[in-house]
């Protein structure tokens, strides 16, 4: 059964009555060959096995869901509270209705009405695609909102964003000259050595970048870099991969991430160098932006021999940019982390 095969791996918690004078027992549910399968969760021992084709819920439109296998006149019950595992609980009782032969229905109606059933499943269930649709059309005020969150367990480590009212004002005119008007800038007081942009239009730095750094270029080059990365690689894509497939399901039915759904990604982050974007488009991006890439390429390798393909295409190569910051604004960039 093509939906049945969608769900193998999944498994949820349950709580199982053998009878109604047994006592309730934690158990775990999950898929079998055309049956759901409670194992004990200690032991890893299978303790009943029920058809699909007869589990039947008792409370439809209740939560959490119960369940029986063959109806109400059945001594054993199932709740479960996990709603992944009860949407595909009812999504696999659609398809084997679909199954059915239903007398007066044309054959090839059947066969549509099934087809139509497998493509839902297969495009919103399979935990891969459910995570690539939820990053696909997440809103911006979602986006903004886990870029946040994020940003918020990488100060953890770091300690809080460097901010001070000359600084603030800097970074905001830096974000909207280099990215995009509504982008944000912030520099957190650690060495990162690259930059990394979160979903929602906000990218990190570290204070490294900037402090003792003659002119903003090399900074203003390495957010460029960060950006054009999370064009090729979608930042709220590699969050939501890391927060798994409940917890994105539960951001597609709440709007919201599940509390510590994120713990310990920002540290991820962090700890793993940022991926360097290909030639092409990042010198479009600093061509766009008016801003040299030699200095970027000179802080990714002095001597310049890995980095020779955005020395020679430096689009202001024989000319020069207008300044990426005044003298003035550059010191008070620089003065952002300070006490």
């Amino acid at each position: 059964m093509t939906a049945l095969n969608q769900f193998q791996r999944l498994e949820s918690s349950g709580i199982w009555r053998e009878t109604p004078q047994a006592r309730l027992r934690d158990v775990i549910v999950s898929f079998g060959d055309a049956t759901l399968v409670l194992t004990d969760p200690r032991s890893e021992t299978p303790l009943a096995h029920w058809s699909l084709a007869a589990v039947t819920r008792l409370n439809p439109g209740k939560h959490p869901a119960v369940y029986a296998p063959g109806g109400a006149e059945s001594d054993e019950e199932l709740e479960i509270e996990d709603e992944l595992m009860i949407s595909a609980i009812a999504r696999i009782h659609r398809a084997i209705e679909a199954r059915k032969p239903h007398p007066g229905r044309l054959r090839s109606g059947m066969m549509l009405s099934a087809a139509i059933a497998m493509a839902i499943v297969g495009v919103f269930w399979v935990p891969p695609a459910l995570v690539r649709h939820a990053a696909s059309v997440a809103p911006p005020a979602q986006r903004h909102e886990i870029g946040r969150i994020i940003l918020s367990e990488m100060s953890k480590t770091t300690g809080a964003a460097c901010s001070r009212p000359a600084g603030d004002v800097v970074r905001k005119a830096l974000a909207e000259r280099l990215i995009t008007p509504g982008a944000e800038i912030f520099i957190l007081p650690t060495t990162l050595r690259d930059a990394r942009t979160l979903p929602g239009n906000i990218t990190i730095i570290g204070e490294d970048l900037i402090a003792g750094q003659q002119s903003p270029e090399a900074a203003a080059g390495h957010i460029l870099a960060a950006v054009a990365a999370a064009t090729a690689n979608d930042p709220m894509l590699d969050a939501l991969r890391y927060a798994g497939p409940r917890a994105t399901f539960h951001l597609m039915t709440t709007g919201k991430l599940p509390e510590n759904a994120l713990q310990g990604y920002g540290e991820r982050l962090l700890s793993t160098a940022a991926p360097r974007p290909e030639d092409e488009p990042l010198l479009k991006r600093f061509a766009e932006a008016g801003v040299s890439s030699e200095p970027y390429a000179r802080s990714l390798d002095p001597t310049g021999e890995a980095v020779l393909g955005l020395i020679e295409a430096d689009p202001f190569r024989t000319e020069i940019p207008r300044p990426v910051l005044s003298d003035r604004d550059w010191l008070a960039l620089q003065e952002i982390c300070d006490q």
